[in-house]
């Protein structure tokens, strides 16, 4: 009996590398996935081959991301993949204006938070850093999903309706992850209301200022607008700039010390929203919408590491060393990248 105790344990144990062996191809076929549909976005830039590349790389890429954050959420990847498949080829062969925009509309969304919660804890802002580009990354990929579609839609109205669907369903899943509005206190609280009252604000001034401004001021505005595009090439985007950048890097520095770091993190799909929306505008070329990502990303760092600064002067301990130990320590236990996080 004792010589046939440990082979029975060994069989107990042997499934566990199986479903290693059996996420580490379902990561593959992802990736390889990702790489087709880029292919053919990018046969549709270059325009060679068929008229139709583009739309091809639309439901590729719509059908991955939906897959990607079914799978991260721990949801049905299956169910929501078909659903996204059959969306996007309906929507391309009925050449439906609303089946377009809602299949865009999707994918802008799907995007948005799949990049967020692909991010993981950073216990340092070099590695903060690296979660903004990964958040990037997913958010660049996902744009070509979302211009494949080829909607005719408001872009104004397009960029709200994205944003709202994203924030509303990121804060759902947050809910979760942050361990409830009851684990914020007192000062997450106010990181909360006040990066909500933040979006709303930068929002709303916005739309604001260009229906109702003074015809001086919109003159000015605009002019400026049109310096800097034809000076530098592009402008920033103010919604990246001040939300999204630094709400990622404080939210993963955060997340590496306390799970409410969520909170923070979900303002970033101000960052993944925007930047998978960045090709809609059709007087944005592709060297201006690389312009928009390189000029609103550093000084979204910058306002980041200040987020950073003040929130360790605030709660870290005190000291150099101390300090070094501190980060040393900050190693919150959650999901690997392509693991589940429910």
């Amino acid at each position: 009996m004792s010589r046939r105790a440990p082979g029975r344990r060994a069989l107990r144990a042997a499934p566990e590398p199986r479903r290693d062996l059996a996420r580490s191809s379902k990561v593959i076929a992802g990736f390889s996935a990702v790489g087709v549909g880029l292919a053919w976005a990018l046969l549709a830039i270059l325009e060679v081959g068929p008229s139709w590349a583009d739309q091809v790389a639309a439901v590729v890429l719509s059908t991955t991301i939906t897959v990607s954050l079914a799978a991260r959420t721990g949801g049905r990847p299956v169910v929501f993949g078909a659903l996204a498949l059959a969306l996007g080829v309906v929507a391309v062969t009925t050449d439906s204006g609303p089946m377009r925009a809602g299949a865009a509309v999707l994918t802008a969304v799907a995007t948005g938070v799949l990049a967020v919660v692909l991010t993981v804890p950073a216990p340092r802002f070099r590695l903060a850093v690296r979660e903004v580009g990964v958040a990037t990354l997913v958010s660049v990929v996902g744009a070509f999903g979302v211009v494949g579609f080829r909607p005719r839609v408001s872009m104004d109205a397009f960029d709200y309706v994205s944003l709202a669907l994203a924030f509303a369903l990121t804060l759902a899943l947050v809910y979760r992850l942050g361990a409830g509005l009851n684990s914020l206190g007192r000062r997450g609280v106010i990181v909360v209301v006040g990066g909500a009252v933040a979006v709303v604000v930068v929002i709303a001034y916005a739309e604001l200022l260009r229906r109702y401004g003074p015809p001086g001021m919109l003159e000015t505005v605009f002019d400026a607008v049109r310096w800097h595009r034809d000076t530098l090439g592009a402008i920033p985007r103010p919604t990246v700039l001040f939300i999204g950048a630094p709400a990622i890097v404080w939210g993963c520095h955060m997340r590496a010390r306390r799970r409410q770091g969520w909170w923070v993190t979900a303002f970033g799909v101000c960052l993944t929203v925007s930047f998978a929306t960045v090709l809609m505008n059709d007087e944005t070329g592709w060297l201006e919408a690389a312009l928009i990502v390189f000029y609103s990303l550093p000084p979204g760092l910058v306002l980041g590491y200040a987020a950073i600064r003040v929130d360790l002067a605030l709660t870290g301990p005190r000291g150099r060393r101390a300090r070094r130990d501190e980060e040393a320590r900050a190693l919150r236990p959650e999901p690997s990248r392509f693991h589940a996080l429910l």
